[in-house]
């Protein structure tokens, strides 16, 4: 395993946000568009709303996204997930399989235009997890 991160989802407030905490906490920003997704096939108002967004610190790293057009409002304290960057399919499967059993599937373990594998569950605990294992660059 490569990291846990946390990943934190906003109802369209995404970039404020993010620039905020880049404001008060230094590091370098990396922020993507609804509007630059290949494919590009989403509602013009949610265009400007972000995809994903990378606050890197030294070692540390803040992600999030504003929520996906067309799902529910978020409540805050269902909004976060803890993210772990893994090394391998394999292990993204192992862990994957291991941390859902008696939870709930939120999407498969399947492969992104950004991800051979990515995936998101919740735990038997009510914890909410995402799996990344990035397409070599």
């Amino acid at each position: 395993m490569k990291a846990l991160e946390t990943y934190i989802i906003f109802d369209g407030h995404c970039h404020q946000a993010m620039e905020f905490y880049n404001k008060c906490l230094g590091g370098v920003l990396y922020l993507s568009t609804y509007g630059e997704m290949p494919g590009g096939n989403v509602d013009k108002q949610y265009k400007d709303w972000i995809l994903h967004a990378r606050l890197t610190i030294k070692t540390a790293v803040l992600m999030a996204s504003d929520r996906h057009p067309g799902s529910d409002k978020i409540r805050q304290g269902d909004n976060f997930f803890v993210s772990i960057a893994c090394e391998s399919v394999p292990e993204a499967e192992k862990h994957f399989k291991a941390l859902s059993e008696n939870g709930t599937v939120e999407m498969p373990l399947q492969e992104t235009f950004w991800a051979e594998r990515f995936g998101m569950l919740t735990d038997q605990f009510g914890i909410k997890w995402m799996f990344n294992f990035e397409k070599p660059k």
